[in-house]
């Protein structure tokens, strides 16, 4: 196990470049591989959750190559089962979307992974697979892992998504690329839009029109074509040093080339709201922050504006830091992610001294009273509880003696982590045992 002792850090300074973004690093290879012909990514993302992406598709029949940074897949178009278990690591997201895709591939195709892996239920993308034609079986009820797909032919079907996911809405849209006729899917909450942006990019028919507070989302089967993709840096990934910066009492740091969308850098408006004071400045489709110094207040955040809810466990440090309580509303989707995050955060927000209490699908913070603080932190395998661990440790008061448990798991999404916080100004001695 390999641990992370954290001093406060009251200065921060410097610019860095998150990773490449997860979700489109994961996408971007998938359509390569369903296209016909060669493609290029530059700025794949290098988190492990991605690595996994690649080999599954290695196995199905694509020649993925890295030539320092350059990343080339060659695929017939016609992918094949493979010989043995599709290992999907920690990544929800492979394993959601790749189930789109295996659904309409002849053959039986097993799919894997980590004990974190194999608690996260898949019945909500099984249940509409099993409506296009799909034959999906998991462990219980509710679809664990390990999931044996029957692919064959499918049809195209109207699902309305009960609950929002980005990554349900994504299978349905990539077997809907094999579909006898339109798929469409219905969200009653706009979520994160990659997969539309990307297919329509490699030249397939999808239409997304507005409807109430959400979207209908029509795709007619087709090819990817062959594309060279640039990957943007992971906004996700690039809360965790926005809050560090505002949270530290001197200095700016600057954050590069993000990716844009609105239903990915929701959790920027929620900060201004505190009272954070950040610049933006898009260029070439690119978006720079600005980040310095703030005193925070707290607020009510409702989950629409954080669709995916991925930044709550941040949010909450900056909830830690700020002047009065904040209330995370109708964030039950916590609870499915690679822990308990709900569950979780709360613990997280207790250890370093602040309230948290649990009302339904609500988790409300109340802040930290303050003074130096000793505590080890055990993130129970969770990539984004021990980088927001780590930053509440960094804003910490002068005498804290924050250790981080178990941060191998950080190299899933953010290998480069700990090395950033160190460029900005931190002090991370990491340890193996």
């Amino acid at each position: 196990m390999t641990t992370a002792s954290i001093r406060p850090a009251h200065h921060l300074q410097g610019a860095i470049a998150p990773p490449g973004d997860k979700s489109i690093s994961h996408r971007a290879l998938m359509l390569s591989s369903l296209a016909n012909g060669s493609s290029t990514i530059s700025g794949l993302s290098s988190g492990l959750d991605v690595l996994a992406t690649a080999e599954i598709f290695r196995q199905l029949g694509a020649e993925i190559t890295d030539d320092g940074g350059l990343v080339t897949v060659v695929s017939s178009g016609a992918l094949r089962a493979a010989g043995g278990p599709l290992d999907c690591g920690n990544s929800g997201t492979t394993m959601r979307l790749l189930a789109g895709i295996l659904a309409g591939l002849p053959g039986r195709h097993q799919m894997i992974g980590d004990a974190s892996l194999s608690k996260r239920p898949m019945d909500r993308v099984a249940i509409p697979l099993r409506l296009m034609g799909a034959r999906v079986d998991g462990i219980g009820e509710r679809l664990l892992p390990p999931i044996e797909i029957h692919g064959g032919a499918l049809n195209g079907i109207v699902y309305e998504v009960p609950e929002p996911s980005a990554q349900v809405k994504s299978a349905l849209l990539l077997a809907g690329l094999v579909a006898e006729g339109s798929t469409t899917v219905v969200e009653a909450v706009k979520t994160r839009t990659h997969t539309e942006e990307m297919l329509e990019v490699a030249g397939i028919g999808i239409e997304s029109v507005p409807e109430g507070s959400g979207r209908r989302i029509t795709v007619q089967p087709g090819t990817p074509r062959a594309m060279d993709w640039v990957v943007a840096t992971d906004p996700s990934q690039a809360a965790f040093t926005v809050v560090a910066g505002l949270l530290a009492r001197t200095g700016g740091v600057e954050i590069l080339d993000l990716y844009p969308g609105e239903e990915r850098i929701g959790f920027l408006s929620v900060l201004e709201r505190m009272g954070a004071t950040l610049s933006r400045a898009l260029k070439d489709g690119r978006l720079t922050i600005d980040v310095a110094p703030s005193l925070l207040h707290g607020t009510t955040v409702q989950s629409i504006e954080i669709p995916s809810v991925d930044e709550v466990p941040i949010l909450a440090v900056a909830a830690l830091r700020a002047e009065g309580p904040t209330r995370f509303v109708d964030v039950g989707e916590l609870r499915f992610k690679e822990s308990d995050r709900m569950e979780a955060t709360a613990r997280l927000v207790r250890s370093f001294g602040g309230e948290a209490r649990i009302e339904g699908d609500d988790l409300l913070v109340t802040p930290a009273k303050r003074g130096p603080i000793e505590v080890e932190i055990d993130p129970l395998g969770d990539h984004r509880l021990a980088m927001a661990a780590s930053i509440a440790a960094l804003s910490s008061d002068e005498g804290s003696e924050v250790v981080v448990r178990d941060i191998e798991c950080i190299s899933t999404s953010y290998p480069a982590f700990f090395e950033h916080l160190r460029s900005l100004g931190a002090a991370v001695e990491v340890e193996a045992s």
